[in-house]
């Protein structure tokens, strides 16, 4: 399981730089709606890397 977390991890954070990278390449503030992306992307990192660090204490304590 851990593998497929980490895949996960990759994708959100590629996806999530890709978005950064974009909003850079315009002059001015980026649209809210690209800021909510990057924001709910944030939130869905923590929360597999919350879910992997469990799964990484479980598994050292079994």
């Amino acid at each position: 399981m851990s593998d497929k977390l980490d895949a996960l991890l990759e994708h959100l954070k590629a996806h999530q730089r890709t978005l950064i990278l974009a909003m850079a390449e315009h002059d001015g503030l980026p649209a809210q709606s690209a800021l909510r992306q990057v924001a709910e992307l944030e939130n869905v990192i923590a929360a597999v890397e919350a879910v992997a660090a469990e799964e990484a204490a479980r598994k050292s304590n079994a």
